[in-house]
């Protein structure tokens, strides 16, 4: 039966209570999934499980971080609610995930913002960056703002080069150095040596999982949806939103190159490599969040935590706006909007990079980190 502690209102626990309450819960399930072993082929979870004996909170937060929430186990489990048993991995796996991010942030101070990061707050961030660069491009020369600006230098007319690369270098250097600390955190305590992420195996397995989605699947069956019948649709716009954050972020990475090697300043022709990868990532981040927002709005309640779903939420917009604003800033930087949809633009942008270490991008992070990991540990228990 379900520990006491869970059932307590959540307003009367503490951040290390409710916790301690769901990896209590996640380890009684572990210990009954590991008695009856019907769903070890559903996942990774469930092999890497039955490696274990005994679960302690660095086991439990591996496995959580493992799992993909496909909902397969949660259909095929005879022990699943009404039983009394009160089987639910996918839901008490997410609590416990949700739980990770904010354990693990660093600096530890801003670990409330897991809680508070909702889509109010990110879009108030995001509105009050673009309102400070519209304010400011206004002061400096009303007319350059609302004018139409066209060939090279035409964005750096709204706001200078040199402030641009301050601003979005700052704060994306200061993203990298909170996540790169807070996936230490996370690594040491799952218990993994170092040296996993220095053998080639364990890196090779562990991308290959990332980049095909392998365990978004239910075993073959597909990820279980608002539908009877599970399918793939939630694969495809995990596939649609990874690679299409992957192509914006090549297309930053080249127009960079653009400018430092061959001198050449944004914007760029359409036909030209950063226009054209940033077309497709931006297609990609507006249509694959799309989907996965569509897909959780309608989604059982019962197959995740709902009370973080604020924060999914939240980042699954951001990344929508940021390819929205992107493509409208393709599609009229000649005209009299440019200005304003380039604040508009970097603003998102800003605000996802002030927040990326504060919210759902962890779950791609730690996720990637855990299947390293279980491709190593997988490795080891064959040989």
């Amino acid at each position: 039966m379900q520990s006491d502690e869970l059932k307590m209102p959540a307003a009367a626990m503490s951040a290390t209570e409710a916790r301690q309450a769901h990896l209590d819960e996640a380890g009684r399930l572990m210990t009954v999934c590991n008695s009856c072993r019907y769903c070890e082929g559903l996942c990774a979870v469930f092999p890497a499980m039955e490696m274990r004996r005994a679960f302690g909170a660095g086991d439990l937060t591996y496995l959580a971080n493992l799992c993909h929430n496909c909902g397969a186990c949660n259909s095929d489990c005879q022990f699943a609610p009404p039983h009394e048993f009160a089987v639910n991995v996918p839901k008490v796996l997410a609590e416990v995930r949700n739980d990770s991010y904010a354990r693990y942030v660093w600096p530890g101070f801003m670990a409330p913002l897991f809680a508070r990061n909702g889509l109010v707050v990110t879009l108030i961030a995001a509105l009050s960056v673009a309102a400070f660069l519209v304010g400011f491009a206004a002061m400096t020369d009303p007319a350059v703002l609302f004018g139409a600006q066209s060939g090279p230098g035409a964005f750096y007319r709204i706001l200078p080069h040199n402030a641009m690369v301050a601003i979005f270098g700052a704060a994306f250097l200061w993203s990298v150095l909170a996540v790169a600390m807070s996936c230490i955190r996370f690594w040491r305590d799952i218990g993994e040596p170092g040296s996993t992420l220095r053998d080639p195996q364990a890196l090779a397995g562990g991308a290959h999982d990332i980049a095909t989605l392998r365990y978004l699947d239910g075993g073959g069956m597909g990820c279980a949806n608002d539908a009877e019948v599970p399918d793939d649709t939630r694969r495809m716009y995990h596939h649609l939103t990874f690679y299409g954050f992957a192509l914006c972020f090549a297309a930053t990475v080249v127009g960079t190159l653009w400018h430092y090697l061959l001198g050449r300043d944004a914007p760029y022709p359409w036909w030209d490599l950063p226009v054209v990868l940033g077309t497709l990532g931006g297609i990609g981040i507006t249509v694959g969040p799309l989907g996965l927002l569509a897909a959780k709005l309608r989604r059982d309640p019962q197959l995740g935590d709902v009370s973080r779903k604020g924060m999914d939420v939240a980042f699954i917009v951001m990344l929508l706006l940021t390819g929205v604003t992107g493509l409208a800033l393709l599609v009229l930087r000649a005209t009299p909007l440019m200005g304003v949809t380039l604040a508009l633009h970097l603003g998102f942008v800003l605000g996802f990079f002030l927040t990326m270490p504060y919210g759902k991008f962890m779950h791609g992070i730690f996720r990637g980190l855990a299947l390293v990991r279980y491709a190593a540990e997988r490795k080891r228990h064959l040989s």
